[in-house]
């Protein structure tokens, strides 16, 4: 963590004053408090248009990483963003914003998309399985994303099962459209003082999983 500190006053001088531009100071810390407020204070001190949570995210489990977020936002100033890198499940995006996080970034939508998986509402769906073989329904009812409006869950099985590259396409569509949806759903909710009951309908809505087959 202290050598993590050092590279980024190095950092810090050696980027300067770029107007438009923007230095993010990565806090570190691992899952220990003390250090994550050591590090915390250093990065602040230096001083960075934006500041990150890494280490996170890195196989910790959800659990232990919530644990960190219930304090390690709190370190850092509430007028610069507060990104929290390499978190894309939904769940896990739901529960950062709960904490104070502002930015996630996650290869998840594109990577989902190329091993036929969709994300929705009601949880992931798994395009390779059969039952979605003969079903006319679209993948989400409530999307407007192109895969959703003009395909079926029977064709992007086919094409996801045949390999063919609309398939990842179209699902890699579908996610950035799922993900757009949520975060907008978030700041809309966070915007109107009900983010408490928005959390608690996304939950709800996973609890009922996925549509039942034909």
């Amino acid at each position: 963590m202290q050598l993590s500190m050092r590279w980024a006053l190095r950092s810090r001088e050696a980027f300067g004053d770029r107007p438009g531009h923007a230095l993010f100071g990565i806090m570190q810390g691992g899952v220990t408090q003390e250090l994550r407020e050591e590090s915390a204070k250093a990065l602040v001190d230096i001083g960075f248009e934006g500041y990150a949570i890494g280490g996170l995210a890195v196989g910790e489990g959800q659990e232990a990483m919530f644990g960190v977020l219930d304090y390690a936002p709190g370190y850092l100033p509430q007028d610069r963003p507060r990104y929290l890198m390499g978190v894309g499940k939904p769940d896990d995006i739901v529960g950062a914003v709960q904490r104070g996080v502002d930015m996630m970034d996650c290869v998840l939508p594109s990577r989902s998309g190329r091993t036929g998986q969709g994300w929705t509402p009601r949880g992931a769906v798994n395009l390779r399985n059969a039952r979605h073989r003969d079903d006319p329904r679209p993948l989400d009812e409530g999307c407007g994303c192109p895969a959703c409006r003009s395909y079926s869950r029977a064709y992007l099985h086919h094409v996801v099962r045949a390999d063919e590259i609309i398939g990842s396409m179209l699902l890699t569509w579908h996610n950035l459209q799922y993900y757009q949806d949520l975060m907008q759903g978030l700041r809309d909710a966070i915007a109107a003082g009900t983010l408490d009951g928005f959390v608690a309908h996304f939950h709800a809505q996973r609890a009922e999983g996925d549509i039942e087959p034909l």
